[in-house]
């Protein structure tokens, strides 16, 4: 019995963890404006956007120093979409900046109504997208960051007698009513209280209006100056385009026509404002209140007319004659200021979309004979086939925005939901870069094959066959991830304006329409993940060649040509730079050196000898001097006397005289400098795997890390090869099966062969 004792205890205390506030005056809410006007003064529009920005953080630019930056930038959705969801979505970057944009042009727009269809083809994730949207929705509405305020009326009515029915049984009748919620319509109530005599009458405002909007429209503006202390948040209010609400809307035909009616009997604004009380807006989808959602399915209500006898006869009575104050609503007002979805336009929501077009267009609609106007969000679903719906309505298309939902068109987030649907364990199955290569080749049958924007840029994509396929789409898939990639010659980089990165990024609008939906996807990473992940062997880019060149000889459009090829010259040319990057370890300091000696000795003819004003070293310049530094720097013979002469310029004309004596700057950070040096290690790096080409004891000595038999080999090869295995696993994230499976690739690819043979570093201008 004690633990039932406690159990029962518990849920005796539990009260919800959902906000909870009482009722306040309508003095006492002018209060809460006076001290937070950001957080008291807002309509749907700006909860929604302040919800956004709530659970999205502030962008990312990764090339913030770039000055042709587009603002392109990387926003984290998963408190948003993925976090305490059964379902998550995952909003790729093009997406994101998509949303942000719509929620920003929300606030800075006017704000008229307009339904807002986000638009994708099957298995995009849309539904996932919405049911999300709201459910955070409705999270953030229901709390004190979130809360917006609704109109309560408290009336007064006379112990009479009302058709029969004194008022106590009245009271009783229509509470037992209120805690049915089959019959949740209903919205007043008449209740007895200790501390007043009398009955009251609590009538909720229908359509949910602002507590503000009942102060007259005519003496809004200079009511709300008087009343607010915030200088520079009343010059928001009075100039933003997003406060236009407060100045302009006014209130439902039920509230104006108590508003009216009570002024008349009391002859004094604030005596009708002591009958007025505001109480939080709570949000609750599943019984569409604040948020309603409809399915294709569901059947229209019959009903549309909402009104409560009992409320209407007392209204009456206090109001004689009858008819003064109509109590008369639609299914339309429970959502007012709220949120209006539509799961997709078919079947029935085809009609509701039909029924919004006055709605949308002039914000109001008839019931039965008083206007009830709406402001809401109004969202919807749809599927490219099912836009001939709106061609019957051409004066609607003006309140229509799109906004796009395609297929997953960013790498990184289409492996984030191969994880969430496998575990974060299929990470340890990969060698890497081989997961987002599957991601690559699934993304690159979104992508449409010809990209004008793309073709502007690069005129001459052969240059790049051994980093990219002949259409550019891989290097298109960076640039949509955010990345630009440093295989790019400098000429491109400086070609890669402002403009150029809008067409490109325009140019997503079109992609993701075709090829493999999320649930293809989806389909055929568990059915190649349960081929080839074993214990004994990490998935590797020729597994990952043989599964897809089956799927390609069955429907031949589903890849452009050669594309496979093209990734796996991509792959073979990162992976070869980790190697060489983990081998490297040349000395730095003797390097820098090196490079102040030769910027100090270009100034001088051989055959003499100098002191190097910046490192002390005393030098016999000569032309074997020049060549021993100019081998590293990879320059020709042929071009040794134009280099020596461009080093020298560069030097004294800016390097010197500006850098160094104006501001004060250290040898080693001139411009002339990074460069000499970035060019230097380039260099070393490319040469790194020379010595271990044609040793064969090299190549053994890899296969056999980590066994008795290493340890016959001669101690340099030791040292070679654990400090390659350890950068491999410390930078590049191998694990120490994947460094020995890797190192051994790339010598028996000869790798360093092939692309040193075809590799060019372009023309060096100091």
């Amino acid at each position: 019995m004690g633990a039932l004792t406690k159990a029962m205890q518990t849920l005796q205390h539990y009260k919800g963890d959902r906000f909870r506030q009482a009722d306040m005056s309508f003095a006492e809410f002018l209060g809460e404006v006076i001290e937070r006007p950001e957080r008291n003064i807002r309509n749907v529009i700006k909860v929604y956007a302040d919800m956004v920005r709530h659970f999205v953080r502030d962008g990312q630019d990764e090339y913030r120093n770039d000055p042709e930056s587009i603002n392109y930038l990387h926003y984290d959705c998963s408190r948003l979409f993925v976090e305490g969801s059964d379902r998550p979505f995952f909003a790729d970057r093009l997406f994101a900046n998509r949303l942000i944009r719509h929620v920003e042009s929300l606030l800075v727009g006017d704000q008229q109504n307009k339904i807002y269809i986000f638009d994708g083809p099957h298995g995009s994730g849309k539904s996932t997208f919405l049911n999300n949207l709201l459910r955070k929705f409705e999270e953030y509405a229901n709390t004190p960051e979130g809360t917006r305020f609704e109109v309560v009326w408290r009336l007064k009515v006379p112990d009479l007698v009302v058709g029969g029915h004194s008022m106590a049984s009245l009271a009783g009748k229509i509470s037992q009513l209120l805690s049915e919620e089959a019959n949740s319509e209903v919205e007043g109530s008449l209740t007895p209280t200790k501390e007043e005599s009398g009955n009251w009458l609590t009538l909720p405002c229908p359509s949910h209006d602002h507590p503000l909007l009942l102060i007259p429209k005519e003496i809004r503006r200079q009511f709300l100056d008087e009343l607010l202390e915030n200088a520079e948040f009343k010059a928001q209010l009075f100039n933003e385009k997003k406060y236009e609400w407060v100045f302009r809307d006014e209130p439902c035909t039920i509230c104006l026509a108590l508003y009216r009616e009570l002024l008349k009997k009391e002859g004094d604004p604030l005596k009708v404002l002591e009958s007025v009380h505001a109480r939080p807006y709570m949000f609750n989808r599943r019984m569409g209140t604040g948020i309603s959602v409809f399915n294709p399915g569901d059947r229209r209500s019959q009903r549309n007319v909402r009104t409560d006898e009992t409320v209407q006869r007392t209204l009456n009575t206090l109001f004689a004659p009858a008819g003064k104050v109509p109590y008369l609503y639609s299914g339309y007002a429970k959502i007012n200021n709220g949120i209006y979805a539509l799961m997709d336009i078919k079947s029935h929501n085809t009609e509701r979309l039909m029924d919004l077009h006055n709605i949308i267009s002039d914000g109001v609609h008839k019931v039965d004979h008083i206007e009830e106007r709406v402001n809401s969000l109004f969202f919807a679903l749809m599927n490219p086939e099912d836009k001939k719906v709106l061609t019957d309505l051409a004066a609607f298309s003006d309140r229509i925005e799109y906004i796009n939902i395609p297929y997953v068109l960013d790498i990184k987030t289409e492996i984030e939901i191969y994880r969430e649907v496998f575990g974060q364990h299929i990470n340890a199955s990969f060698l890497p870069r081989v997961l987002h290569n599957f991601a690559r080749v699934i993304v690159a049958t979104r992508l449409r094959t010809r990209s004008d924007a793309m073709l502007e840029w690069i005129q001459n994509p052969g240059k790049y066959e051994l980093y990219c396929d002949k259409n550019l789409q891989l290097l298109k898939m960076e640039i949509y991830t955010g990345y630009i990639p440093t295989w790019l010659d400098e000429e491109d980089v400086e070609r890669f304006t402002s403009k150029r990165r809008l067409k490109i990024i325009a140019e997503s609008e079109q992609d993701g329409w075709q090829g493999l939906s999320g649930r293809d996807s989806i389909r055929m990473f568990n059915e190649f993940y349960s081929m080839y992940a074993r214990e004994d062997k990490l998935i590797d880019m020729s597994m990952l060649g043989i599964f897809f060149r089956k799927y390609c000889k069955k429907d031949k459009t589903i890849l452009p040509m050669g594309f496979l090829d093209s990734l796996l010259r991509m792959y073979n040319y990162s992976v070869l730079q980790s190697v060489k990057e983990s081998l490297y370890y040349y000395n730095e300091e003797q390097i820098g050196r090196d490079i102040q000696n030769y910027m100090f000795a270009v100034n001088f003819e051989p055959g003499t000898t100098e002191v190097c004003r910046f490192t002390g070293d005393r030098l016999e310049i000569s032309e074997a001097f020049f060549r021993r530094i100019e081998s590293r720097l990879m320059v020709s013979t042929y071009d040794t006397t134009a280099f020596r002469a461009s080093v020298q310029r560069a030097y004294t004309s800016s390097t010197l005289t500006q850098e160094i004596l104006r501001d004060n700057l250290p040898i080693t950070q001139t411009a002339l400098y990074q460069q000499l040096h970035e060019r230097y290690i380039h260099n070393l790096k490319e040469k790194v795997l020379d010595p271990f080409l044609d040793n064969e004891n090299f190549r053994r000595a890899i296969k056999e890390f980590d066994q008795e038999s290493f340890k016959t080999y001669d101690q340099k090869i030791q040292s070679d090869v654990r400090f390659m295995m350890k950068n491999l696993q410390e930078k590049f994230g191998y694990t120490r099966q994947g460094a020995k499976e890797i190192g051994i690739y790339v010598i028996d690819n000869n790798l360093t062969r092939i692309f040193s043979e075809q590799i060019s570093l372009g023309q060096f201008t100091p």
